[in-house]
């Protein structure tokens, strides 16, 4: 019975291990995409910007001409 009940203390002790490295690396990862999202927007912003000065029409705002 000690047997059993050390090898479950071992194996407890193995997952809480496990669970906070999980729980280290999720809020490292949670960070990186709240900085990667922040980039996305800027970048989509920039774009919208770059689009917006250079006079070039979009082809979804070109309408064809009525004899087309």
């Amino acid at each position: 019975m000690e047997k059993i009940i050390k090898k479950l203390e071992e194996q407890i002790s193995f997952m809480q291990q496990e669970i906070s490295q999980m729980s280290d690396e999720i809020f490292i990862q949670q960070k990186e995409i709240s900085k990667l999202t922040i980039e996305l927007i800027n970048l989509k912003n920039k774009l919208n910007d770059i689009d917006n000065n250079t006079g070039i029409r979009n082809l979804d705002d070109d309408t064809p001409p009525p004899h087309y």
